[in-house]
């Protein structure tokens, strides 16, 4: 009998078993080229227009600078919040811009820090935008409708106008696109919906208004899900979420803050105010109601956008792919307008996506019947790709104006001109009651984070009533926004402020004014009696100096001197040194916005005949610097001294 010999079949080598990296990368070139050729022009143009001149467009807001600011609290103090977290939002959108600030380097290459934000911001909705195209595709849309409901997601002027301003609904937009995505996975089943279900609880910790969406999750889910691994997929998935979840709840519970009692803040507190407590907006029908207001924002951005958006989840609740969407987009809608309820005004954040998948879904689909239908759906098609081609004619115009102001228009101009004002004017120890969105910005330029009071946290913070035994009477400046006139009556101890203040200087006109106000703790009716008695003390004094043989001067600083209104240190110092030198003035210019009718600086052109150099610097320096602090600048032959408001 003859005996085989058995051998172990010979392995395979590495090469033959496995590819390359370079040939994974190249085979995946291959099977998605097409995609990237369609994809990546719209992101590239979203890209270009989102930044081009994000410090210009739109003006900075309080909400901008209170998420900015708490990323930065993170990076410099190691705190949650710059002040004591209450627990209104969850951390993590906040948490998100730090970690991008820490990543890029982003507060050390802006000179305002919301644009670190805003940078954070565009980075995330154009992650969002990408992950729309995929969730189009999986929907079933054609290349070129997931095109368009991309290129519609970033570049209605709608969007722009919030993707370009910090909200934590712009960080949360992707985790919740990208949950979507998981689900409508139909391989590795597990795996997808556990990542749908942590992408999802990163957007409710980013957002806490995202878990309206659960709902609909579930349903994507759900339907998506292989009938023999149903329970468990689902069941860890659940588990998932639940754990995330559950980790919000321990920080507090950690922290001893689950449950609130007196004088502490909770977290129980702070879902109470978001679901209950928060004054509601009103209805659309009041014209006067904080909700016409903000649906009137919308409306005016982009109309035809909100319109079609609307029409087409209508349509899509029909249209079996798109139901699970069209129909989380008019609950969305519906929800806004429940009876005492609160309307956030980057709500619409969330519903974007979701607008421009109804829209591009449903013109696809019109296209689509008119190419290969016959009867009454061909008909149906045909409006439908009619009635959007009317739509985008109609949106061109306002599309144009809008582009235009977000490209061109400086609306944030008055926001850093007051900030340089005080900048140059201002002392570091004195108190400042500011809009959020600066509080950085006046941290860096060299105020102690005490001093620089955000406008909120003084009516509503104990910690900073206690440091404020005196409320309002204890700052020296009360800096006005929009965002601090539109509530005068929520917040006491600002109104008290900026009613015993006097205007100081202004930048800017209308909604987008900043005002820097002189708080004048005995009543604003005190500072007026000054000002009239210094007007008569400086007449004076003006009036001889003017006289002066040794000073010569144009008839408009003669006038000036005359009617009191130059500052007396001026006249003190000019005095001096006319008393040894022939001196000549320009004039007394007034500081760029101020309002103040006292010049406070004197424009010199030459001492005894002569330009200023520096040994006559040096004089002016010397005689000023006798009488008080004075800031003197020499350009061209010519001194600037300003000194510093009384």
């Amino acid at each position: 009998m003859s005996t085989q010999t058995l051998t172990r079949p010979e392995a395979p080598t590495g090469n033959s078993a496995r590819p390359s990296r370079t040939e994974r990368m190249g085979a995946w070139w291959i099977a998605h080229r097409r995609d990237i050729a369609w994809l990546a022009p719209v992101i590239a143009v979203a890209a270009v227009v989102s930044f081009v001149n994000i410090a210009g467009s739109p003006q900075r807001i309080d909400d901008e600078g209170t998420y900015t600011a708490q990323a930065y609290a993170i990076l410099t103090y190691g705190e949650l919040a710059h002040y004591t977290y209450w627990y209104d939002h969850p951390p993590l959108g906040w948490i998100q811009i730090a970690g991008y600030a820490l990543l890029t380097g982003a507060f050390a290459r802006w000179d305002v820090a919301v644009l670190a934000g805003r940078e954070a911001s565009i980075v995330a909705s154009l992650i969002a935008a990408i992950l729309l195209w995929v969730l189009a595709r999986r929907t079933g849309l054609s290349r070129p409708a997931a095109t368009a409901a991309t290129a519609l997601f970033s570049l209605s002027p709608l969007a722009l106008q919030f993707h370009r301003t910090v909200y934590l609904d712009n960080l949360a937009v992707p985790w919740l696109l990208l949950a979507f995505v998981l689900a409508t996975v139909r391989r590795s089943q597990l795996a997808a919906f556990v990542g749908a279900a942590a992408a999802f609880g990163i957007a409710v910790l980013t957002k806490e208004t995202f878990l309206l969406a659960l709902p609909i999750l579930a349903w994507v889910v759900l339907r998506n899900a292989q009938r023999a691994t149903r329970r468990y997929t689902l069941s860890v998935a659940a588990g998932t979420l639940v754990l995330i979840g559950g980790g919000y709840l321990l920080l507090a519970a950690v922290k001893g803050e689950l449950v609130g009692s007196t004088g502490q803040v909770s977290l129980l507190d702070g879902v109470l105010f978001q679901l209950s407590d928060r004054e509601g907006s009103g209805s659309l029908a009041d014209p006067d109601s904080l909700m016409s207001a903000t649906v009137g924002m919308w409306w005016q951005l982009d109309a035809v956008f909100i319109t079609g958006g609307l029409v087409a989840a209508a349509m899509g609740v029909f249209h079996r792919r798109l139901r699970p969407y069209a129909v989380l987009l008019l609950a969305l809608t519906a929800f806004m307008f429940r009876p005492g309820g609160y309307l956030p005004v980057p709500y619409v954040i969330m519903l974007l996506p979701f607008a421009a998948l109804a829209v591009a879904g449903i013109v696809d689909t019109g296209a689509r019947w008119v190419r290969r239908r016959a009867g009454v759906r061909r008909l149906i098609g045909g409006a439908v790709v009619i009635a959007a081609g009317a739509a985008a004619v109609a949106a061109a115009p306002n599309l144009v104006t809008q582009l235009r102001g977000f490209v061109a228009a400086d609306l944030d101009r008055p926001m850093r001109e007051a900030t340089d004002w005080l900048e140059r004017n201002a002392a570091p120890e004195q108190r400042l009651i500011v809009d959020n969105s600066m509080w950085v910005d006046l941290v860096e330029a060299g105020w102690d984070r005490e001093n620089v009071i955000w406008y909120y946290k003084i009516d509503t913070d104990p910690e900073v009533s206690a440091a404020s035994p005196n409320g309002w009477r204890d700052s020296d400046y009360v800096i006005t926004t929009e965002s601090m006139r539109t509530f005068p009556t929520q917040f006491p101890e600002v109104t008290g402020a900026m009613q015993n203040s006097v205007p100081v200087a202004t930048f800017g006109d209308g909604d987008q004014s900043v005002d820097v106000r002189r708080i004048v703790p005995a009543g604003a009716d005190t500072a007026e009696e000054a000002q009239s008695a210094a007007f008569t003390r400086q007449s004076e004094l003006g009036s001889q100096l003017s006289v002066n043989p040794r000073i010569e001067m144009p008839e408009s600083a003669d006038d000036a001197l005359a009617a009191g209104h130059v500052d007396a240190r001026i006249i003190t110092v000019l005095g001096a040194l006319s008393a040894s030198h022939e001196v000549e003035i320009a004039g007394f210019p007034t500081v760029f916005g101020e309002q103040s009718p006292i010049a406070r600086q004197v424009e010199i052109v030459s001492v005894d005949g002569e330009p200023i150099d520096d040994e006559a610097g040096e004089l002016l320096r010397r005689v000023a610097g006798s009488v008080t602090a004075a800031d003197v600048e020499i350009a061209d032959g010519t001194a600037l001294v300003r000194f510093a408001l009384s």
